[in-house]
């Protein structure tokens, strides 16, 4: 009897650590996908069949061969805009309301919109039809995001490091399929369209892996073995947590959040740094002494970010940092360094542009995990869920202020070029 409790026990631990790295990467992966797609989106032509013009061959081909940086006509900021300002609302409303709605509902709009953006932007025939499918890509990823790191309140707090390394493998598993796919010859609309199976992903792993928070402390070995089999869909989290986040008053919410403004904080810089970086200068890190095309050099500085996020976002067991503020500082002289090279040239080689964004993706995913994980260490249960979805708002305004300073920048760097 011993022996098969200790193996439900490890059944149980499987399906949390499967569900929730699942979560995290299904959630996320259509933003990334949106951004990198972004250099496309802005610079794509369409045959007659509706067919997505396919980067042409490994040499360069510039779209304004008298411009340095090879300018699109619109910056990649606004695709950025459009993938995050939707986000940036709802998290923004999340803590005041969005917890009185249960949390099926969400996870099914989550997964609709998703899918709804792959097939929106790999049909459109236009740059704007194409940015409503990315917003659609926000709301997905926005509404998921608060709603599963809220949900991590009620289950061991080591999910944490679960969801983060999911998240870290949408971004690195998002960018290098779109990377690959594309190399190999599809078209970025066929891509996009062989990726619908992700949000169908999503919502199994939600109604059908991931099993019902009483499961995990039950009172007796026959109502485990019943409690285990039940899926989020039947049992509510919310209902299930006398102390959750809807039991706070309004007053209590300002008091705990101005105590996360500590790790709120530096997370924003983080973000809005290394976000200012990946869609306001990335676009502009154009080498043209490389066999690569301006949209393949994009694309492979997406893939390193998002490589080098993984990563960290993975290391949460072998090294756990205290004080974010410090990744805070070194992503702003990240920051300030290739700001430099984009005015001055002095990098020789792409190859040194990918050893700095590799590191860049680096600090970001370990300002994310770390940042995450000390909020649950540190709050009360009374607390922790509110908390999460709070703290969720960090990277959003930092990526959202990003793209709006991003966005003058290009304009003004193009008009000298």
């Amino acid at each position: 009897m011993k022996m098969e409790s200790g193996d439900r026990g490890k059944k149980k631990k499987r399906e949390l650590i499967e569900g929730h790295r699942l979560l995290g990467l299904c959630n996320n992966f259509s933003y990334v996908v949106m951004l990198s797609a972004a250099h496309d989106i802005l610079s794509h032509e369409r045959t007659s069949g509706n067919q997505s013009h396919v980067d042409p061959g490994p040499a360069p081909i510039p779209h304004n061969s008298s411009s340095r940086f090879d300018c699109n006509s619109v910056s990649t900021a606004a695709v950025l805009l459009a993938d995050i300002l939707p986000t940036l609302v709802i998290k923004l409303l999340a803590p005041l309301g969005l917890h009185l709605l249960p949390y099926s509902p969400r996870v099914l709009v989550s997964g609709i919109c998703a899918a709804g953006s792959f097939v929106l932007v790999a049909f459109s025939h236009s740059v704007g039809t194409s940015l409503c499918g990315v917003v659609l890509a926000s709301i997905s990823s926005g509404l998921g995001e608060v709603t599963f790191l809220s949900l991590t309140a009620f289950y061991p707090r080591a999910v944490i490091s679960w969801w983060s390394s999911g998240t870290g493998g949408a971004g690195l598993l998002g960018a290098l399929s779109y990377l690959g796919l594309t190399q190999a010859g599809l078209s970025p609309q066929q891509t996009l369209l062989s990726m619908l199976g992700i949000p169908a992903l999503l919502l199994a792993s939600y109604f059908l892996l991931l099993t019902s928070p009483e499961a995990q402390d039950p009172g007796g070995e026959e109502e485990a073995e019943s409690s285990a089999r039940q899926p989020l869909i039947r049992t509510e989290a919310p209902e299930l947590k006398p102390g959750s986040s809807s039991s706070l008053s309004l007053r209590e919410r300002w008091t705990v959040f101005k105590g996360l403004l500590w790790y709120i904080v530096p997370l924003v810089v983080v973000y809005f740094a290394e976000y200012f970086i990946n869609q306001g200068l990335f676009e502009l890190l154009f080498f043209r002494n490389t066999s690569l095309s301006h949209a393949q050099q994009y694309r492979w500085y997406q893939m390193l970010y998002q490589a080098g996020v993984f990563a960290s976002r993975s290391s949460l067991h072998c090294c756990h940092i205290r004080f974010t503020w410090a990744l805070a500082l070194l992503q702003c002289l990240n920051l300030a360094f290739l700001l430099a090279d984009v005015w001055f040239g002095f990098l020789p080689s792409i190859y040194f542009v990918f050893l700095i964004i590799l590191y860049e993706g680096l600090l970001g995913g370990a300002a994310y995990v770390n940042t995450f994980h000390n909020i649950a260490l540190e709050t009360s249960d009374e607390h922790r869920e509110f908390a999460m979805a709070a703290t969720c708002i960090s990277d959003t305004l930092g990526i959202s202020l990003s793209g709006l300073l991003a966005l003058p920048l290009h304009d003004f760097l193009c008009q000298l070029s």
